[in-house]
């Protein structure tokens, strides 16, 4: 008698519930640490980004690692595990991503395709909030002059922010 099998699309449906199971087990160890992204390809490629509070380290990528990959068994369906931090060049997805980078330099685009370089002097669940300096017609005679602008930034109306390295 043959063995029933079941579609594969509940295989992998079941397979990424168990994943995704493991990997907020393993995150519970850890409350600093945060999901930014989370993936299982066709071909049983499992890729999981991490943030933190206070960064990433390579024992916290294996740490997480070891959550997923010692409870999976390889018999049953084989893959493979990549564990990231998110790099200082991926867009900010997170509030948290935002209130961990207070004060340093963000470049922000928002839905209305406005470019922002400024620096991120403070964030809540809701906005970010940035201040820089720009040039702008005097109000009394000719010329410009030089102000100070703060705005906040609700998440919503941004498109893709990013933090800027300035050497």
């Amino acid at each position: 008698m043959r063995e029933a099998r079941l579609p594969s699309f509940c295989t992998k449906m079941d397979f990424k519930s168990k994943v995704k199971n493991l990997l907020e087990e393993g995150l519970k160890n850890n409350p600093s640490l945060f999901l930014i992204d989370f993936t299982i390809s066709d071909s049983y490629k499992i890729t999981v980004v991490l943030d933190g509070d206070n960064g990433v380290s390579l024992q916290d990528c294996m740490d997480i690692s070891r959550a997923i990959e010692h409870n999976l068994d390889r018999e049953e369906q084989d893959f493979s595990l990549e564990v990231a931090s998110a790099g200082v060049s991926m867009p900010l997805k997170m509030s948290r991503q935002y209130i961990k980078n207070i004060g340093r330099n963000i470049k922000i685009t928002t839905n209305s395709n406005e470019v922002i370089e400024a620096k991120l002097v403070d964030a809540n669940d809701e906005k970010a909030i940035l201040n820089w300096k720009e040039r702008v017609q005097k109000k009394i005679g000719k010329g410009k002059e030089t102000v100070e602008v703060t705005r906040d930034f609700p998440y919503s109306d941004i498109k893709e922010a990013i933090i800027t390295i300035k050497f």
